[in-house]
């Protein structure tokens, strides 16, 4: 069940695993590759996913080298804002839809990819017995010895997995963009492989270049944190204390969140950065609220989680995509060693519940820190910096834990 990275990850699983029928369904039915937002890839997780042949060299990024902090300031600080400290910071970039495209592409011709389907229900067991499972859709109902949930955060697999587990409203919100980057003002003061957290109180953006949807070519990609007022009528159709997620996409910001957006820019941070969000067209923002969740297992029966249908964890961790590509390596390596259904699921189940667990721990520690609790950042040198940092992520892996194999 879905057809986007975690998707093409777990067919690529399935096939290299040995699987004689792989079918996908995908419920979109236009070109997933139209997104064009961007993630990061810590040059650890790479080379091992480099290794396990899901990413290579030859899919579009751009590789970042330092991550610096920049907070605004009342003094003379130019127009970067006063910055309080560099660290390391080895991630490639990407862009979604490149990167999707890439990995739709290495499918082989042989996987059934059904896109513009919907499925609306997943049965676990069947009426013909208790193994394999069922799926519902428009067409009727078709039976598979084994169902993979790789249907994001509103999954359906979860759903028959696990009835009673739901995302859970984290409290804050992240505004997302991206443009050309020849919009870019005065480029020159930000250098390609820099990273940029611009901190405020209450919150912070992250900027960063990924490659554009043409070779060669760049865009900025930003996502700015931050709670909004309680008194702000968010317009998104639901009370964000129900376990209902929901987002806005491109374009369909509310007034209001795009005055709060705005009052942001202006009153919080630096005048470069402001200055870069706001180059941003309207219809190339949208809204994220921030959600967290785990499912207490990864496989119940014949059904099998993976990337957001099992865990969301925060971005703040930088790890979403590998998390999904880590998913596919682990079950590529189950159904390849395993001589029995049973223990291919128990392989899975056993390495990946503890690693989404972990990641959704460190996304809220982090959470906490970047957004929730933030420290009086205008008086932080880089040592006090550093020392908040190794608090804040604890050890956690940010940029994704390594992959046991």
């Amino acid at each position: 069940m879905g057809g986007s990275i975690a998707g093409c990850a777990a067919a690529l699983a399935a096939y290299r695993g040995g699987a004689d029928e792989i079918t996908v369904y995908e419920r979109a039915a236009g070109r997933l590759a139209d997104r064009g937002v961007g993630l990061a890839v810590h040059n650890s997780r790479y080379a091992e996913l480099d290794s396990a042949g899901y990413l290579d060299a030859d899919m579009p990024w751009v590789q970042l080298a330092r991550r610096r902090w920049y907070v605004r300031d009342g003094s003379a600080a130019g127009p970067l804002g006063h910055e309080i400290g560099t660290m390391p910071f080895p991630f490639r970039t990407y862009n979604w839809g490149p990167l999707w495209r890439e990995l739709r592409g290495r499918v082989p011709g042989s996987v059934d990819f059904r896109t513009g389907v919907t499925v609306d229900e997943v049965r676990p067991g069947a009426a013909k017995g208790p193994e394999g499972a069922e799926v519902v859709t428009a067409d009727g109902t078709e039976r598979f010895d084994l169902v993979v949930g790789a249907d994001g955060y509103r999954s359906v697999v979860r759903t028959a997995a696990f009835a009673t587990v739901r995302p859970t409203y984290a409290g804050y919100l992240a505004w997302r963009g991206a443009f050309p980057v020849d919009r870019l003002p005065d480029p020159e003061l930000w250098a390609e492989e820099d990273c940029a957290y611009v901190v405020f109180p209450g919150g912070h953006v992250i900027v960063y270049r990924i490659p554009d949807q043409e070779v060669g070519g760049h865009r900025v990609n930003w996502v700015l944190y931050t709670a909004p007022p309680p008194d702000l009528d968010l317009g998104l159709g639901l009370d964000l204390r129900l376990t209902a997620p929901t987002s806005l996409p491109p374009g369909g910001l509310t007034e209001a969140l795009s005055s709060h957006l705005a009052y942001v820019c202006e009153a919080l941070l630096p005048p470069y950065w402001g200055d870069l969000v706001r180059a941003t067209a309207a219809d190339e923002v949208f809204l994220q609220p921030m959600y967290d969740f785990t499912a207490p297992r990864r496989t119940a029966g014949r059904l099998l989680l993976m990337g957001d249908a099992a865990t969301v964890a925060r971005p703040h961790t930088g790890a979403g995509a590998v998390k999904a590509l880590q998913d596919a390596t682990v079950l590529e390596s189950a159904f390849a060693t395993a001589t029995t259904w049973p223990d291919a699921l128990d392989t899975y189940d056993t390495d990946r519940t503890v690693s989404g667990a972990a990641m959704v721990d460190l996304g809220r520690r982090l959470g906490r820190a970047l957004v929730e609790e933030t420290p009086p950042w205008r008086s932080m040198d880089e040592t006090a910096l550093e020392t908040w940092w190794k608090q804040a992520d604890g050890g956690g892996g940010f940029g994704g834990r390594e992959l046991r194999r």
